[in-house]
């Protein structure tokens, strides 16, 4: 199999149905891959950036080894199979053995690290982890501090397992390494050390320590994992509240891992490379970087703690490129964006097949200017949590439509559907007709952990299945390429992470001067967006915007849900209804952004409207300059609407108009 052309390459492969032999769990799915050269190199890490062109290395059999080891070290805690075992950790070669091993002896639950110590203890209490793997204290780092003082809170918790960041510094450094991270544990706690730091209903354990203890030839449990056992729980939405956790199946994950190596085909094998840059807390590095090269036999590079945002991985990422021969890579628009101001002059980057992009919409002209300066193809493509990674992707070998999320991937259903105003199915859309997106399948996830979270999740769409209704408006065109025009229950997308925005409307609706609030994404050309809150003040008070941010500081867990501003107006735009009618506001912050980023670039404007359909938000401008038309373009395409520029007095329509398309757009 060579790979997706087409629909009808993903109905030939349906048609031929699931292998009856499709691996049980993902601990069965590694070990086959592994099985296919067990000497084959199947991860790599480098600690810092100028330290990849020695990394260390683990062959496949190295690899199981140590997956297998954290499994047994986990059943040794008590773990069984409804364990949850929760990992805080940047991306660590430990990182993977915790997940994978974790999935074989329980159920491994994602936190990100950003969050704040409340959201963490949040996250942890409503999971009910009774293991939590993270960091030992270290300069530099910061999760151990986190982690410390919310202890007390989780009377749930009883193991800790620390990671120790010395152990991956290579050589005669290592000595010097353990000895800054003995003085940080002094610097914190003194002579009592981690163990007088943490509530005695807590054990503290080394994980290197708990691994070199175990089997590495068999799990000790004798578990026989059912595709139906839970794997992992992945937090989404909001991190203030309730939290919405995700709770996916073993199955889930190996058919979406199954279904995505079908579409890429011979572009994901053992002779492939793969850069992981994107955080193993996140579903896209955990699959695309992770279960899937591991069950094709390939090899996985790490790229230091941080991923992308490690210091100087970016300025040298064509150099990685080079030096490894990388064939695969994901990212957010917001990297290709950065990449394009790296210059990759005499680097022989033609290793390089397939860039994957998702999270966020892609700019059209981010997307063009990437394409000609590397020739590298960017597969746009679209997933969500709940349907475990990936639903729909561009075709590796077919035409890649500038716009589209692409095709549904094999073993997917999707589909655009008319809903009434209670949810309820009334009709599947017709080609072209925008309605919201569902799904079914094996890769759609069994539901969030709390109960009521879960209503009107699924829809009864026909065709005998139970769909899940994405909640994202789309359509799909006559050769199957599904388009998106609106966004799923208005997150803000921040450089390709979810910001709901009730992590800022709920507490700024707690300030006493504030009577109604409303937050929305303002359009970024870096970040993709940010956020940004609307208020209207009760009778009778007073606050400033510049008091209201101040306010938030102290309130939101999580830095990057931080408002860039606050604008406080006389009255909230409301429905018929009496509901906020945010789309008002959002038109005033693209108008706002995009008038900003042209006058910033020394183009005048007499006129610049965001307009909204049923298809989503255009973009049509009219210039003081018409000469400054092929300027204005540039400017507007890195923003993710279509663009067009309208004739002013004086200028013939034919001489002036000129449109960009992008993911939101119709085919």
């Amino acid at each position: 199999m060579k790979g997706i052309a087409s629909q009808g390459d993903v109905e030939r492969i349906e048609n031929r149905g699931f292998p009856s032999d499709l691996p049980r769990s993902t601990y069965e799915m590694i070990k086959r891959g592994a099985s296919i050269n067990p000497n084959a190199p199947a991860l790599s890490f480098f600690l810092r950036t100028e330290d990849h062109l020695q990394p260390e290395t683990w062959n496949y059999r190295q690899l199981l080894q140590r997956i297998t080891q954290a499994a047994n070290a986990f059943h040794a805690l008590g773990a069984g199979k409804d364990t949850v075992i929760a990992f805080m950790l940047p991306n660590l070669p430990e990182t993977h053995f915790v997940i994978w091993g974790g999935q074989a002896a329980g159920i491994v639950a994602a936190i990100n690290p950003l969050l704040e110590p409340v959201a963490i203890a949040e996250l942890l209490s409503a999971m009910n982890a009774s293991i939590l793997v993270t960091l030992a204290p270290f300069p530099g780092t910061d999760l151990w501090a986190k982690i410390q003082p919310i202890l007390p809170q989780l009377p749930d918790l009883k193991h800790v397992v620390l990671a120790d960041l010395s152990d991956r510094v290579r050589g005669l450094k290592r000595v010097p390494a353990r000895l800054l991270g003995r003085r940080e544990v002094w610097r914190m706690h003194g002579r009592a050390g981690i163990r007088g730091a943490v509530p005695s209903h807590v054990q503290v354990h080394r994980l290197t320590r708990l691994l070199n203890r175990q089997s590495a030839d068999r799990l000790v449990s004798g578990r026989v994992i059912a595709p139906e056992d839970y794997s992992s729980f992945f937090c989404t939405g909001g991190t203030t509240g309730i939290p919405k956790i995700a709770m996916r199946r073993h199955r889930n994950e190996v058919s979406n891992a199954w279904s995505a190596s079908q579409f890429l085909g011979e572009g994901m094998d053992g002779a492939k490379n793969v850069l992981c840059g994107l955080p193993l807390f996140h579903v896209n590095g955990v699959l695309l970087t992770g279960l899937l090269p591991f069950s094709k036999g390939a090899h996985v590079l790490l790229a230091t703690p941080q991923g992308y945002r490690g210091p100087g991985l970016v300025s040298r990422f064509w150099e990685i490129i080079e030096y490894h021969r990388i064939n695969f890579f994901s990212g957010v628009p917001t990297l290709y964006a950065a990449l394009l101001q790296i210059p990759i002059g005499e680097r022989n980057v033609k290793s390089l097949e397939y860039g994957l992009c998702g999270a966020a919409p892609m700019p059209s002209e981010v997307f063009r200017e990437f394409q000609d300066v590397t020739g590298l193809k960017i597969l746009e493509g679209y997933g969500l949590t709940e349907a475990t990674c990936v639903s729909s992707c561009n075709p590796p070998l077919g035409e890649r439509r500038l716009g589209s999320i692409g095709l549904r991937v094999p073993g997917q259903k999707m589909k655009a559907v008319i809903l009434d105003q209670d949810g309820s199915y009334l009709r599947d859309c017709v080609v072209a007709e925008a309605g919201v997106l569902v799904i079914a399948g094996p890769n759609v996830f069994a539901g969030y952990r709390l109960a009521e979270q879960n209503k009107g999740l699924w829809i009864e769409a026909g065709e005998g299945e139970r769909w899940l209704n994405t909640g994202d408006l789309g359509h799909r065109d006559a050769d199957g390429y599904f388009w998106l025009t609106g966004r799923r229950k208005e997150l803000i997308i921040r450089g390709g992470h979810n910001i709901d925005p009730a992590v800022i409307e709920d507490p700024l609706t707690r300030h006493p001067a504030v009577q109604l609030a409303a937050a929305i994404g303002r359009p970024d050309a870096h970040a993709g967006e940010l956020p940004v809150a609307y208020v209207q003040l009760r009778p009778g008070h007073a606050a400033s915007g510049a008091q209201l941010v101040e306010f938030l500081q102290g309130q939101i867990a999580e830095r990057a849900a931080l408002p860039k501003s606050v604008h406080v107006i006389g009255e909230m735009p409301l429905t018929a209804v009496g509901k906020i009618f945010k789309p008002a506001l959002k038109q005033l912050e693209i108008e706002d952004a995009l008038h900003e980023a042209l006058v910033a670039a020394g183009v005048a404007v007499t006129r610049l409207q965001a307009v909204a359909d049923a298809r989503g938000t255009r973009i049509e401008a009219t210039l003081d300059t018409p000469a400054d038309k092929d300027k204005a373009l540039a400017v507007l395409g890195r923003y993710a609407f279509p663009v067009s520029i309208l004739p002013g007095p004086g200028t013939s329509r034919t001489d002036a108009t000129s449109t960009t398309t992008t993911n939101q757009a119709a085919n």
